[in-house]
């Protein structure tokens, strides 16, 4: 288990060859996963970028959270679709969702065109998300899966004290 507060390269790359989080949470309905495309900002906590409106259910539980508290609790998988388990590859994490506002909308907003240069490509499709909510899932815990180095393997990383739900 790594707890210095950069991130492992190994951690941040499986991060990076992903696209999509199945990201968890509760509200008051009760638990709840969705599927969000997302993008990774660099920087020695890893800072992961989506997109989605507030009158999603999940929109809506981001939002109450952040009325009352540093953001909404998630946990959240990587993984690409149809692995072999000989070469499943993948991350979960836990930590702490907040929507990003001035400056660090900005940068969020330019670290997901990035990502996505589909979105920026596509004049009614990037105009209906740009005056969309820009969500930050900031890691406090993250877990690489990497059976392609022996069935099981795992490496972890936890934010250093302090540092939790922080840029």
């Amino acid at each position: 288990m790594t707890t210095a507060s950069d991130c492992p390269d190994t951690i941040r790359r499986a991060l990076v060859a992903h696209t999509t989080l199945t990201l968890a949470y509760t509200d008051a309905e009760g638990p709840q996963a969705c599927a969000v495309l997302y993008a990774t900002a660099d920087g020695p906590v890893p800072a992961l970028a989506l997109v989605t409106a507030e009158s999603t259910r999940h929109g809506r539980a981001f939002a109450r959270a952040a009325e009352t508290g540093p953001g909404a609790r998630v946990a959240f998988t990587a993984q690409r679709d149809g692995q072999e388990w000989t070469g499943l590859t993948g991350v979960q994490g836990r930590g702490v969702v907040r929507r990003l506002a001035g400056a660090d909308r900005a940068a969020g907003w330019r670290t997901y065109l990035e990502r996505f240069p589909f979105v920026a490509a596509d004049e009614r499709l990037g105009a209906a998300l740009e005056r969309t909510a820009l969500w930050e899932v900031r890691p406090d815990w993250l877990r690489l899966i990497d059976n392609g180095r022996g069935f099981g393997h795992k490496e972890e990383w936890h934010a250093p004290e302090g540092c939790e739900g922080r840029r």
